[in-house]
């Protein structure tokens, strides 16, 4: 994958230097499966001393050492980093990325991988990305902005009977976003977001916008404000159950490459969205530094932009963190520091990998805690097979569940389908009262 550094001609330049920190302590803020892969691939670092996650899970526990400081505990955060000396943080949620951790720990002296809190409104309002898209000319859907129920209502009734993606303006954990087979449905969505305020605050303004048909990819960038490197590109599964339906959830499982992105789609979308994208934040300046998640529908007419995270993706980061060789403390540490460019290329493992996420019974909806999981220790004794813990916690040393997503399981294969046989292997073995999973995740890759 190549690196881009934004420049008045847009030039792609490549660099060889790298600069090397050594016995640096680290701190992974959160406590899913996303925090567990960062954590995972940052202790493999040479120049990384000691790995730390608040608040983790049982999977960091193991892994590193674990923090009993809660992930939107900013001064709390911000107070262990200084007195431990932590070289370098890296926030993995959204939320406390919203909040403006990025920016306390800066503040302390702290060095922190991250968007400041004005960048990563690209993920904390949906209104905002709109805007920015449309300063910079980036393919996505057409879009309305509406702050009452009765005006939005008044606009569809207006509007061909047809699909609509009605949209909570604010964080929401992943569930803001409603997909409407026709006006009824769009109706229903405004009323719940609006009238009912089922997502609270983030619910305060809502976007509808019109329904992209395609098939959708997960674009992850580094970026420290003018520089960019591209991830290896992931595919989620988002629906709760096989074939795609259902629910949406925070994600079912992902694989990594998405073979759907060509070499030459990649450019495209390198050039018309993440270039762009980088451009006009430093042009309003709020350089964007951190990860650059643009979710993207590739529709008939090209690459469109669904929305940006201003984070890893989980579970995606699950089977990228997997294949990445390259040592992630000093990219990250480079990014943080503002010289990217410095950074080689990254290194990959050619092998593509598959991340199988294990859910609690009821999720996405309400589920029970605390059930004992059983086969943790058999699945890991497979070859290039890696449990994520997620929703997981240490109960008198015995590991239990404590979240909708428990696990994701991931595994590395010569080709997809021997990472997926590897992967539900891995599943196979473990158990535990109403877990379950789907079982055609990367499917899409052969359809």
């Amino acid at each position: 994958m190549r690196m881009a550094r934004f420049s008045r001609d847009a030039r792609f330049t490549s660099h060889v230097q790298q600069k090397t920190a050594r016995n640096m302590k680290v701190l992974v803020v959160g406590q899913g499966g996303r925090e567990h892969a960062l954590l995972w691939k940052l202790k493999q670092s040479p120049s990384v001393e000691e790995v730390f996650c608040a608040p983790g899970n049982a999977g960091t526990a193991a892994d590193g050492v674990n923090v009993d400081i809660a992930d939107n505990d900013i001064q709390g955060l911000v107070r262990f980093a200084v007195k431990e000396q932590i070289g370098l943080a890296v926030v993995g949620p959204e939320v406390p990325l919203c909040a403006g951790i990025v920016d306390a720990f800066e503040n302390a002296g702290v060095k922190a991988f991250g968007p400041s809190k004005a960048a990563a409104q690209l993920e904390g309002s949906k209104i905002f990305a709109k805007q920015v898209m449309r300063r910079a000319n980036i393919p996505t859907a057409s879009v309305e902005i509406f702050g009452r129920a009765e005006e939005a209502i008044g606009w569809l009734d207006k509007q061909e009977d047809q699909p609509w993606v009605v949209k909570a303006d604010g964080l929401a954990a992943g569930k803001g976003a409603i997909v409407c087979a026709n006006r009824d449905e769009a109706v229903e969505a405004v009323h719940l977001i609006l009238t009912q305020r089922e997502f609270g605050a983030a619910g305060d303004q809502l976007i509808i916008e019109e329904c992209l048909v395609g098939e959708e990819a997960s674009i992850l960038a580094i970026v420290d404000g003018t520089t960019i490197i591209p991830l290896e590109t992931s595919q989620d599964h988002k629906r709760a159950y096989n074939n795609d339906e259902g629910p949406n959830t925070g994600g079912m499982g992902a694989y990594c490459p998405a073979p759907l992105v060509t070499s030459e789609l990649m450019d495209t979308i390198l050039e018309k969205v993440l270039l762009p994208t980088v451009h006009a934040m430093k042009t309003a300046d709020m350089p964007f530094r951190g990860i650059l998640y643009a979710g993207i529908m590739i529709t008939d007419t090209g690459p469109k932009v669904l929305e940006y995270n201003v984070r890893f993706g989980d579970p995606e980061a699950q089977p990228v963190l997997m294949r990445l060789k390259s040592d992630l403390a000093q990219i990250l540490l480079a990014a943080a520091e503002h010289r990217l460019e410095e950074v080689e290329p990254l290194e990959w493992d050619p092998r593509p990998s598959i991340c199988v996420v294990m859910a609690s019974e009821g999720y996405p909806a309400s589920y029970q805690k605390g059930r004992p999981i059983a086969g943790l220790d058999s699945a890991a004794e497979l070859e290039d097979v890696k449990v994520f813990h997620a929703g997981t916690k240490l109960i008198k040393g015995k590991v239990v569940n404590n979240g909708g997503r428990v696990l994701g399981v991931t595994a590395l294969g010569d080709d997809l389908a021997a990472a997926k046989s590897r992967a539900y292997e891995a599943v196979n073995r473990i158990k535990w009262d109403g877990g379950w999973f789907r079982n055609d995740i990367s499917d899409k890759a052969s359809s």
